[in-house]
């Protein structure tokens, strides 16, 4: 075992690569023994570290760290953890700012916590593959991220998947592979269907093929008459002349939009032709700023509420299923 201070994979002279980390705890004596010397020895290492937890979490933090704590960053759960797509950028925009070129941070430590409560069926499942698609997204970034799951308030499924989702366990001061972990790449286990969604609306649906002038006037108008507002209206319209337009380059040259509402929602599935596999994690890789493809649907993950994406079981077309909330 090695202890949670020391990142085992890097040796002196490397370029930090990602370590991601799950901290089950029960106690907050378990939770502090973990975090309270990965901030001092990121600080000591002159990493930026940032701990975006509980607030009740985030006092006991302070506390425990002293003058410290003054050289942290603090962010709530609540504020951070909003969507999956956002979230993730949100992430990426934290390393890159004090990291590399622009940053003066050899590495990034990060405490982060989830929000679990108040999920329902569907944003518990999409939250827990964003877990597991940061051992994608991030896997050369020089990011250390320690995930705390508190077994006194989580249900005992969602601390199963917190070893699924990461390759390493922290207990106390000390971490270990975890036996469990599911490579997102290599691993079947984190495909699966379209979430049910019921439909409380009639639904609307239109084909289309290379000219999408048609599609951004038929999904403006439905949302709007679905209850939407202007501007949500207006970023689902973007959203979906996005994934048409992969569709288009991509997934033959056409294909079908259907939208509903489902229980403060509008779904939007748009499905193509393209033959083969595709990515569950589609859209969650940050693009390279230099490369003519892949910001769309890269945009379309913070546009949305959630994103699903899910080949035809023919294996010759790909729906993306888009989620924006009423509220």
């Amino acid at each position: 075992m090695s202890a949670v201070t020391t990142n085992s994979r890097m040796q002196p002279g490397d370029v930090p690569i990602l370590t991601h980390q799950a901290l089950i705890y029960g106690t907050d004596e378990d939770f502090l023994a973990a975090t309270v010397p990965f901030c001092l020895d990121g600080l000591a290492q002159d990493d930026a570290v940032l701990a975006v937890t509980t607030p009740r979490n985030i006092d006991l933090l302070r506390q425990q760290l002293g003058d410290a704590a003054g050289h942290v960053e603090f962010v709530r759960s609540d504020q951070w953890y909003d969507a999956p797509g956002r979230t993730l950028a949100a992430y990426h925009r934290y390393v890159g700012q004090r990291t590399g070129d622009t940053g003066r941070h050899r590495q990034v430590r990060v405490i982060g916590e989830p929000v679990w409560h108040g999920r329902d069926a569907l944003e518990t499942a999409e939250w827990t593959r964003y877990e597991a698609v940061i051992n994608v997204a991030f896997a050369d970034c020089p990011a250390w991220i320690v995930c705390p799951y508190d077994t006194r308030t989580l249900p005992s499924p969602l601390v199963a998947d917190a070893r699924r989702t990461h390759p390493e366990m922290v207990t106390g001061p000390a971490a270990e592979p975890s036996p469990h972990y599911a490579d997102p790449k290599q691993d079947g286990f984190w495909e699966r269907e379209l979430a049910p969604a019921s439909r409380d609306t009639q639904e609307h649906g239109m084909r289309f093929d290379a000219d999408l002038t048609p599609v951004r006037a038929f999904v403006a108008a439905s949302a709007t008459s679905l209850g939407m507002s202007q501007s949500a209206a207006d970023r689902l319209v973007f959203a979906a002349n996005e994934v048409a337009t992969n569709a288009v380059q991509h997934g033959g040259g056409s294909g079908h939009l259907a939208l509903w509402r489902s229980a403060g929602r509008i779904v939007c599935d748009i499905t193509d032709a393209r033959p083969g596999a595709t990515d569950w994690f589609l859209g969650y890789l940050p693009p390279d700023p230099g490369q003519r493809h892949g910001h769309g649907l890269w945009a379309v993950r913070q546009l949305c509420d959630l994103m699903e994406v899910r080949p035809q079981h023919s294996g010759m077309g790909t729906t993306v299923r888009l989620h924006l909330n009423l509220t």
